[in-house]
């Protein structure tokens, strides 16, 4: 079992910038896989980045290539999502997932552990 808890949401006017983090404990975690997702009000969940356990392969949604950055310190079992030039349509709530096994992926039904998301607000 893994448990996963994010970290680093807020309030932020448009053009700044955040990290957040996702912090996983339980069974040792540079054996899954990482991604990340977003939901805003009213839509449903959507990919935004994966990671590969070793971190050599990361994939990007479309929509935040250029801006946003996944990486990953496997010593303290964290994945962290980098969001650069924010935009208010970047407003949602925003979950980590860890996935079994070693390979990136970019569908959500592929991950086996959830975290409790981590609301992001951008202003404009």
């Amino acid at each position: 079992q893994v448990q996963l808890v994010e970290s680093g949401g807020g309030l932020v006017q448009a053009g700044g910038s955040l990290r957040l983090s996702c912090a996983a404990s339980g069974r040792t975690f540079s054996f899954y896989a990482g991604g990340w997702f977003l939901q805003a009000p009213g839509k449903e969940r959507e990919f935004v980045a994966t990671i590969s356990w070793t971190g050599g392969r990361t994939y990007y949604a479309d929509s935040v290539k250029g801006r946003f950055t996944i990486s990953r310190d496997n010593a303290k079992s964290t994945v962290y999502l980098q969001i650069n030039s924010l935009k208010p349509e970047d407003t949602a709530v925003y979950y980590c997932a860890a996935k079994t096994g070693v390979t990136a992926a970019m569908e959500s039904s592929q991950y086996d552990y959830w975290g409790q998301g981590t609301q992001v607000t951008v202003s404009s």
